[in-house]
């Protein structure tokens, strides 16, 4: 199993585009070829080190992570989050 973990940091309004971000994370459940599982949540924090949204999703192996990223239905959430996000940070990690 793969584990990808995900951090965003949002433009203004942070909250805004948080929320949108993760409802539309969340609306990929059932629909992206090779995610086993996803967790999205938003960051309670607000503190000057904290990220505003964090993304892990589960694969079974490396080819099934492969075809997630490619999948159209990531795919346009991704290009969603390149217009609102001024960063992030990413962990693959076996598991």
């Amino acid at each position: 199993m793969i584990t990808h973990v995900v951090l965003f940091k949002m433009k203004e309004p942070v909250e805004e585009h948080a929320t949108t971000v993760a409802a539309r994370l969340r609306a990929m459940e059932g629909k992206a070829a090779g995610l086993a599982a996803i967790t999205v949540g938003e960051d309670v924090n607000r503190g000057p080190r904290a990220y505003d949204l964090c993304l892990i999703t589960k694969h079974e192996d490396r080819d099934a992570l492969v075809a997630y990223q490619v999948d159209p239905t990531h795919r346009a959430v991704k290009a969603y989050i390149d217009e609102v996000a001024e960063g992030s940070v990413v962990v693959d990690y076996v598991d």
